[in-house]
């Protein structure tokens, strides 16, 4: 008599098979070390800084980096390093809001055109391209110049122009889901737009949405720096990178760490940003690094 012996093959889990390729890719491992190093040090400055980022002292303006100050002073006497671990706070705080803003209204109006069609979408489309037809950074200037200046007309500027951003993303890969059988099986079983929507839609377009939040937080970095730079976001006494880099255009020549390290501090902060959002796109969707 012949046994026969059944051998099991055990396939990963999905979360063991994502954590594999999140090992595998380089720019996700680069991207999220130095993402996770700037929230870290958003979040010490929280509770610890080496001195008051806010405090001046006229007796030690614009020193060398020392044992004390160790990226130096500013034309006040105020300690570099707490300036940028206090701006990280500022930086996270816009870009968070910014990007929660267009994300929830602009995936809400992706979705809604993509499952309405008609004049609907073409409503939410013919506003995304009235949005698209001026620069990021141009129509920040224009709303905090009609609001005034502050983080919060900052953060709203922001916010508005990131909603076409993910209203168009959105609504063209929800089409492409409405258009499966598994989409056309729900319709003749019953189900209405808004379950469909929820159901089957958006789970399957989770991750180009997660992918395009990174890049647009890295975005709203750059833009809330810029907004700084020119006197409309963040106003004294808070520190931001991008007012140190406008206050340091005088000094330059007799501290250029004044201007260097809040440059640098952006460069890298968005440089990780937009490397974990790559490597994001090749961890959740591995047929994008094949075709690659």
């Amino acid at each position: 008599m012949t046994q026969t012996t059944a051998i099991t093959i055990r396939r990963p889990s999905a979360a063991a098979e994502i954590f594999r390729r999140a090992l595998a890719s380089r720019n996700f491992v680069v991207g999220g070390v130095i993402t996770l190093l700037f929230l870290g040090i958003a979040a010490t400055s929280l509770f610890w800084t080496p001195l008051d980022p806010t405090k001046m002292n006229v007796r030690a303006r614009l020193q060398a980096p020392s044992a004390t100050n160790l990226f130096g002073t500013d034309q006040f006497g105020r300690d570099i390093l707490s300036m940028i671990m206090t701006g990280a706070q500022n930086s996270i705080l816009v870009g968070v809001v910014a990007v929660g803003i267009g994300l929830t209204i602009g995936t809400a109006l992706g979705c809604l055109a993509a499952a309405r069609r008609g004049w609907i979408e073409e409503l939410v489309m013919r506003f995304s391209d009235f949005a698209f037809a001026f620069p990021a950074l141009l129509s920040a200037v224009m709303i905090t110049a009609l609001l005034g200046p502050g983080a919060v007309n900052s953060i709203l500027a922001i916010g508005i122009f990131n909603v076409p951003v993910f209203a168009r993303i959105t609504r063209g890969a929800a089409l492409a889901v409405w258009s499966r059988e598994y989409v056309m099986a729900a319709r003749l079983a019953g189900k209405g737009p808004v379950r469909i929507t929820l159901h089957h839609v958006l789970p399957n377009i989770l991750s180009i949405i997660i992918v395009q939040a990174t890049i647009q937080f890295a975005l709203a970095i750059l833009a809330e720096a810029g907004l700084s730079y020119l006197g409309l976001g963040t106003q004294p006494p808070t520190p931001s990178w991008g007012r140190m880099l406008n206050e340091a255009q005088t000094f330059i020549y007799m501290a250029p760490q004044l201007a260097i390290i809040p440059g640098l501090a952006i460069v890298f902060t968005v440089l990780g940003l937009n490397l974990l959002g790559d490597g994001l796109r090749d961890v959740l969707d591995p047929k994008l690094r094949r075709a690659r």
